[in-house]
């Protein structure tokens, strides 16, 4: 096998761990909640503590792999995130749960962006698409696993053995570690901005325990609204440190390449609305259908396998249309079946669930792809570091932020129908409101050129200018034979 494909399927170890270990958490919520004599909605503390955490140690970590190099750190992440999950599983209140996942994301802010890192410079540009379906198809296999992993464990034992599942899947990733990956550091690296990072970090983690402790879940509101107003001024006064440094923590001139620009904004936005979903439909299935965990599961994992299906053929759809086209229209698409969970009720045949999600999966994951890959079309190696970090803080904050206003709009739905707790028709308009937001994304991406990120898509194009001095045209080249450029081998 070639380093463009042994190098992912290394990475992907950690991220089946963490994509594995959300999953199954977000299945596992109810009954976790009851555990700890919490409001399930309460724990929405428990998944953006987790993201936060990723957040405020996100920009250090290209930093850290330059210094130490990333073998070193990547093995390092490891051993936190096992750590954590051990501290999970010990947990007997919703203050020290929520402390153990922030343990668990300091370790997924090194492990998997480092090894993202890994890729970045050691493949090829015209093979990155094909490298980073290397990586996530192994990854996704943890979303599949993860729904019905956890029901069962959470239906037939305790919850708190779902932990134990990452200790093996991490030491296996230390050994393919150490045996695959070179332990590439950077010879000239600039210092690392420490005001910028203790401003940074400490505006995120204020900025969203305000946002997500709203509802007096764990904070009076007095002091919710003050630690947001506390966040927002410190990354204002982030944003003008950066200005006057020479290299920032967080880089946001980066911004000023088109391709990453829609990226990071458009693929933000889109981020928001999805990741509402693990939140949402399991609490749905269980408290508002009155499912058990196990089948609540055996229904959710179905959005996996559609995300894992469209990895084999999302390469040659890029190379088709190319990537402003499919994310316009596949942004649009994949909304549609966002809002479409919003209109099952207790009484929808399981199966067209399974089938629903299945499509949507197919769809949303297509747009994780474009997203995620033409983020690096326009890039240089020595900006790679400082764009995965960007990148990185930019997907876990939109993460954070899907999960806090899928809360945000259950609770009002509540509220507004005098609900003493959440009912199945509070359902609907969280998920209408979180698909209006992934809708949104269309504008960022909509300003993109028709042949942005060819080189990384495979499609090629052919300029030509009419004589009559008219603007030029794309006259598209698409290539399908099995030595083109971005295409995965077999």
């Amino acid at each position: 096998m070639r380093p463009s494909q042994i190098v992912p399927l290394v990475v992907a170890t950690a991220l089946f761990m963490e994509n594995t270990d959300s999953t199954v958490i977000a299945t596992a919520l109810p009954v976790i909640a009851k555990s700890l004599g919490e409001d399930p909605i309460a724990l929405k503390l428990a998944l953006t503590s987790y993201l936060v955490s990723l957040a405020i140690f996100i920009p250090v970590s290209g930093w850290a792999a330059d210094r130490y190099g990333a073998r070193t750190v990547f093995r390092v992440a490891l051993c936190v995130f096992m750590a954590g999950s051990l501290a999970c599983a010990g947990s007997s209140s919703l203050a020290g749960f929520v402390a153990a996942r922030f343990l668990q994301g300091i370790g997924g802010a090194m492990m998997v962006p480092v090894g993202r890192l890994v890729i970045l410079r050691s493949v090829p540009k015209n093979e990155l698409v094909g490298a980073l379906a290397y990586l996530t198809i192994p990854a996704l296999i943890g979303p599949v696993l993860g729904p019905p992993v956890g029901g069962f464990v959470t239906t037939y034992f305790d919850w708190r053995w779902i932990f134990f599942i990452n200790i093996p899947i991490g030491l296996a990733g230390i050994v393919l570690a150490t045996i695959y990956f070179e332990n590439l550091k950077e010879p000239e690296r600039p210092p690392l901005d420490v005001l910028g990072f203790l401003l940074s970090g400490t505006g995120l983690a204020l900025l969203m325990l305000g946002l997500a402790s709203t509802g007096r879940h764990l904070l009076p509101d007095w002091l919710s609204w003050g630690s947001v107003a506390a966040g927002a001024a410190l990354l204002v006064i982030y944003l003008r440190h950066s200005r006057g440094m020479a290299s920032p923590v967080i880089r946001l001139d980066l911004l000023r390449h088109a391709t990453f620009r829609a990226s990071v904004t458009g693929g933000s936005l889109f981020r928001i609305g999805t990741s509402a979903i693990p939140f949402l439909l399991p609490l749905m299935l269980q408290i508002g259908f009155g499912l058990d965990p196990l089948n609540s599961g055996l229904i959710t994992f179905a959005s996996a396998v559609g995300a894992l299906l469209i990895k084999i053929i999302g390469p040659r759809i890029l190379r088709l249309y190319g990537f402003r086209q499919v994310m316009l229209t596949n942004a649009l698409i994949a909304s549609g079946f966002l809002a479409l969970n919003g209109l099952f009720t207790a009484g929808t045949p399981h199966w067209l669930i399974v089938c629903a999600l299945l499509f949507g999966g197919c769809f949303r994951s297509l747009q994780f792809t474009c997203v995620n890959a033409i983020a690096y079309a326009d890039l240089d190696n020595r900006e790679m570091s400082a764009a995965t970090s960007l990148a990185s803080v930019a997907q876990q904050v939109s993460l954070s932020l899907g999960v806090t206003i899928g809360a945000l709009a259950l609770e009002t739905s509540a509220a507004f129908h005098c609900h003493a707790g959440i009912t199945a028709a509070d359902f609907a308009p969280a998920f209408f409101t979180v698909a209006l937001v992934s809708a949104s994304a269309i504008w960022p991406f909509s300003r993109l050129a028709p042949d942005a990120g060819a080189e990384v898509s495979g499609q090629r194009t052919l300029m030509t200018k009419p004589a009559d001095g008219s603007p030029a045209t794309l006259a598209p080249i698409t290539p399908l034979h099995a030595s083109e450029p971005g295409r995965p081998s077999a």
